[in-house]
């Protein structure tokens, strides 16, 4: 999986190629935890947003499909002592109904080839009333021009089934059938929108 291969080298891209992003996004999903929450987070990748969540919430479960990617953000994390890491699939989330009060899916939204089962999944297991947050890259202009950096790692084998402005992300959500959605960009080389739903 290719996932798996990059693992050790995705820090690169998370602190140096898009280090403005992801300091914005940090700092907003920072804001949007509250200290009793339990928080699940879906796709954690190698934890950038796994240490600040923890550092944050009442608890956390973070899941990934790569395990390579998972023993990363377990080692980068391991001073929190409210966070459980084990391998999951966010279009089969293997968690209760209404389990959490928080539901974090970062970055990952536009690599699936079902994103509106994920999307099913998440809110499943946020209870009433909690938030599912979900941070995606901006990987294309509201001219239909991709973005270079993401269009070079979609060559190297990250395989993107979609391509994302704000504007058609928004849509994404409405077609859902979610009307109460609010949206923080995050700006940097491959921008990010935050996409925070209100069950």
């Amino acid at each position: 999986m290719f996932w798996d291969k990059v693992a050790g080298v995705y820090d690169i891209f998370t602190n140096i190629i898009n280090r403005k992003t992801h300091q914005t996004l940090c700092a907003v999903i920072a804001d949007l935890i509250q200290p009793a929450d339990e928080v699940l987070e879906c796709a954690c990748g190698t934890g950038m947003l796994s240490g600040v969540i923890a550092g944050k919430c009442k608890s956390l479960i973070a899941t990934d499909l790569s395990l390579p990617m998972l023993k990363r953000a377990e080692k980068k994390c391991a001073r929190y002592h409210n966070v459980t890491f084990q391998q999951g699939n966010i279009l089969q989330i293997d968690f209760a109904a209404e389990r959490f009060d928080v539901v974090v899916a970062a970055n990952v939204i536009h690599l699936l080839e079902e994103p509106y089962k994920a999307l099913q999944e998440l809110d499943r297991v946020c209870k009433k009333g909690g938030r599912i947050i979900i941070p995606t890259y901006m990987n294309e202009n509201e001219k239909g021009e991709k973005n270079a950096i993401t269009a070079q790692i979609g060559k190297a084998g990250a395989d993107f089934k979609r391509a994302f402005t704000l504007t058609s992300y928004q849509k994404f959500f409405a077609d859902a059938g979610y009307q109460d959605v609010t949206y923080t960009w995050c700006d940097g080389k491959v921008p990010c929108a935050v996409a925070v739903i209100r069950k």
